[in-house]
């Protein structure tokens, strides 16, 4: 069993004492509060990070955490982690996006519900003495149209408590598809068209390049005139000031809002005494049970990478998500093991372009997993074991390298194959795989000649001509240099054509030792070494 006290762990927020009780097996460190800099001078201690949203977790702290393996957070968004940096660097980000569902939807419940009926304004009267009942008539939610704008598990929760009150309900969500929007009672609109329909608004969406500012002056004029809108998602989705001058005309007949573009509050922020609005400090995961989960969920994610495990949520590898993974688990270590050879094959040479064939049975299933294994293995020994599955797909973009998959279930010689082409500045070179019941990974083609390789331990790659006396010949070298030959056999179409050797070898060779079998007369291509 591992030793997990070997591992460090630092909780930069204030989590739940259920969530560190899951990570008691691992020296944890509680810091709260630490600066940038401060980050920066211990981060790099430590394997795993976790944080909620005050943390600001930067590409410069991100730049020195050389051991850092996982960020955790404890919550659905991660607006707060340089994500693209870290996946530069090969650390995961996960989140718990399924924990804090059901108080986040109550919240927004509880705001749309508050607005309708201006219950904190009646209140604030209430309690200063005052009998004003005229001024704080509502309007009943049966009967109205509720725009929901992000389908997701929150936004389909207040979907159903909205229908619950007997709302009709409108929404757009470009991943939803028409079925599925059916089986949810709701009709499906474009986003413009739910602004300009919808008697209430309710934001459900991340905050991304995409969404920033979406719903600006422009958006709110389009809207019905007296819409209330809700958003419990993300600050900085509703530009603020337009919101406050929409209030102050009527076009919007009042708001309430959970999250803000900053947080805390600045002085002066636009809807700090705006009409007609309902503020709170972004309350939408703040119940004891939410808390709970989302640190349990995350710590828990923790621990299984730490453990060379998966993370279930992870953010920047979603095509390692268990339903993905496991439908072609059985393909993954071939997989690895194609692009590991391939990148000892063509050494030092520099890749253009990388082509990967599914044949078979295994063409009809998601492959998303695979190329990224095989983008891991290529990649990973060029950069001198850097690349992880976090960071395969970014290091072979900033290579320039183009990836092709190509996919066809007519398997004519093999049930299920892999088929790797790489192309580089001086030469093409493929290698085909399979998957046998009996055997496991075999590979079955390289370069274009027929093998039948376990891909194990240390292999000398000789490509040659097929002549009488070759075979004694590198004998007899490796022989010489103490070096015992554990099997070998030999890939070729016809007699006396080209072929290549496979050697599996005991122990490894000096780069004199393959450069004198390059010197032989017979030898038609780069010898290589290759260790799987």
């Amino acid at each position: 069993m591992a030793d997990t006290t070997k591992f460090k762990v630092l909780v930069s927020d204030k989590l739940s004492n259920k969530g560190l009780d899951v990570l008691k097996d691992f020296h944890v460190d509680v810091k709260t509060g630490l600066s940038e800099d401060e980050l920066v001078s211990i981060i790099g201690q430590y394997d795993a990070l976790l944080v909620r949203s005050e943390t600001k977790v930067t590409a410069k702290i991100l730049q020195v955490a050389d051991k850092l393996k996982i960020i955790g957070r404890a919550g659905v968004g991660v607006d707060n982690i340089d994500v693209i940096a870290a996946t530069k660097k090969g650390v995961i980000v996960c989140n718990s996006p399924e924990g804090n569902t059901i108080a986040a939807a109550e919240q927004t419940f509880a705001l749309l519900m508050s607005m309708a009926r201006n219950i904190p304004q009646a209140h604030a009267s209430l309690q200063k003495g005052e009998w004003k009942r005229s001024q704080f008539t509502g309007v009943e939610l049966a009967g109205k149209t509720l725009g929901v704008v992000g389908l997701g598990k929150i936004g389909k929760r207040v979907v159903r408590y909205a229908q619950g009150v007997g709302m009709e309900i409108l929404g757009f969500d470009p991943y939803v598809s028409d079925e599925q929007a059916r089986q949810l009672g709701i009709k499906l609109m474009t986003l413009d068209d739910v602004l300009q329909t919808a008697d209430f608004l309710t934001f459900h969406i991340p905050k991304t390049k995409e969404t920033q500012n979406l719903i600006d002056k422009k958006k709110i004029n389009s809207m019905k005139d007296g819409v209330y809108i809700v958003n419990c998602a993300r600050g900085g989705i509703i530009v603020e000031a337009d919101l406050r001058d929409a209030l102050e005309s009527g076009k919007v007949k009042a708001a309430a809002v959970d999250v803000f573009e900053v947080e805390p509050i600045l002085d002066g922020n636009p809807l700090i005494g705006a009409k007609n609005i309902i503020t709170t400090p972004h309350l939408g995961a703040s119940t004891a049970e939410a808390q709970e989960n989302v640190a349990i969920d995350v710590a828990q994610q923790v621990c299984s990478v730490l453990n060379g495990g998966e993370a279930s949520a992870a953010v920047n590898i979603p095509s390692l998500r268990r339903d993905l993974l496991d439908p072609v688990k059985g393909f993954m270590g071939l997989a690895e093991k194609l692009g590991l050879f391939m990148s000892q094959l063509i050494k030092d040479e520099s890749i253009s372009d990388v082509e990967i064939s599914y044949i078979g049975e295994v063409a009809d299933k998601e492959v998303a997993p695979l190329n990224l294994a095989i983008l891991k293995g290529l990649l990973n020994y060029l950069e001198k074991g850097l690349v992880n599955f976090v960071n395969a797909e970014t290091v072979a973009r900033e290579r320039g390298i183009k990836v092709k998959e190509t996919k066809s279930t007519n398997g004519e010689d093999y049930r299920n194959l892999i088929h790797l082409k790489v192309k580089t500045s001086k030469a093409s070179y493929d290698i085909g795989g399979t998957v046998f019941e009996d055997m496991g990974d075999v590979f079955v083609l390289i370069n274009g000649l027929p093998v039948n390789l376990k891909p194990i331990g240390l292999i000398l790659v000789v490509p040659n001509e097929d002549k009488p006396g070759i075979v004694g010949k590198i004998g007899t070298i490796l022989g010489g240099s103490g070096v015992n030959i554990a099997s070998m056999q030999v890939g070729r179409v016809k007699k006396a054509g080209s072929s290549i050797m496979l050697l599996n070898i005991d122990q490894s060779i000096s780069e004199d030792v393959i450069t004198t079998i390059e010197g032989l007369s017979e030898i038609n291509g780069n010898v290589r070494l290759v260790q799987l």
